[in-house]
């Protein structure tokens, strides 16, 4: 309003008339044992960039919602061309949820012994099945140190994007509805049209094309 008064002038008015303000409760996270089982080392260390496809990967979930219930999508994205290379969309945030985004992108991309699969430290990513599936194509597991979502921030800034030029736009009526515009989004025009500053404003598709040939 213009009135220039100080901190403790605020606080003595608000004890006179019996006014408290509302603060947030202290929270320190501790952990189960259980919590600690199945981590992998953060090796990826905000490396975002990649020299070859197939070199780096990132993965994560995102809530969407629809209606009245919440649908869950899991998104593998090849860091050399931010290129979504797999993905799965389920009602349900389970390991097989994320294990069916991790086999599309294996069914569908030439990868080799090395390649860093990076990921937060979800229940999902440390079950033993899904690290399992990792190391059997040579592949060696990464996650983010525990609370840091800027240790998976390609992977942030692509689920930004989604919900921004889409989902934020439209009201799905379905579970097909939403599978067929997630479909539209990732495969046809993130994949293919939209470009990227990072990769010289071209899209992922036209990047691997280019540098690839």
């Amino acid at each position: 309003m213009g009135i220039h008064c100080c901190l403790n002038y605020v606080a003595r008015l608000m004890q006179e008339a019996g006014l408290k303000a509302r603060n947030g409760k202290a929270f320190k996270y501790s952990p189960s044992p259980e919590a600690r089982y199945g981590l992998a080392d953060n090796i990826l260390k905000r490396h975002f960039a990649a020299e070859r496809p197939n070199q780096k990967w990132t993965t994560d979930i995102t809530y969407i919602r629809v209606q009245q219930r919440w649908l869950y999508l899991a998104t593998v994205m090849d860091l050399y061309s931010r290129r979504i290379v797999g993905w799965a969309l389920d009602t349900q945030m389970t390991e097989t949820l994320i294990t069916q985004a991790l086999n599309m992108a294996l069914g569908q991309r030439h990868i080799e012994p090395g390649l860093i699969v990076h990921s937060d430290r979800g229940v999902q990513y440390r079950a033993t099945r899904y690290q399992s599936l990792i190391r059997r194509h040579g592949a060696i597991p990464s996650m983010s140190r525990q609370g840091n979502c800027w240790d998976n921030a390609a992977m942030e800034s692509f689920f930004s994007r989604l919900k921004v030029e889409l989902v934020y736009a439209e009201t799905f009526k379905s579970v097909e509805e939403a599978r067929s515009s997630l479909f539209e989004y990732i495969e046809i025009f993130y994949n293919r049209i939209r470009r990227h500053s990072t990769l010289g404003y071209l899209s992922p598709v036209d990047f691997e094309n280019f540098n690839t040939q």
